[in-house]
């Protein structure tokens, strides 16, 4: 795993918990969104990022079949929401601490 990567999944995985907490999201969706900020994220990094924030208990799913295909759709918990607010705290006192000239 490169440096880079492993800074960026910490970030990945806030972004996703931001979005789960604005509406429901789905892998393919999540992919696109984080490449519109410049992520480069395949299926075979997403999904098991997802699983592991359900299995953590910050995120949960519900199965609906569209157009033929079973797609996983994803929101936040009240323990998701939990750590998205702390990581929000965190967050702004590290960018206050980085930013500063």
């Amino acid at each position: 795993m490169t440096l880079n990567r492993k800074f960026f999944l910490g970030f990945i995985r806030i972004h996703i918990l931001y979005h789960a907490s604005q509406k429901e999201i789905y892998g393919v969706q999540m992919i696109g969104e984080l490449k519109k900020h410049g992520y480069k994220v395949s299926p075979g990094t997403m999904y098991p990022i997802l699983h592991s924030l359900e299995k953590e208990g910050f995120l949960k799913s519900r199965k609906e079949n569209v157009r033929g295909k079973i797609r996983k759709y994803y929101q936040i918990t009240s323990k998701g929401q939990k750590i998205l607010q702390e990581s929000r705290q965190k967050i702004k006192k590290l960018l206050n601490e980085v930013m500063a000239f």
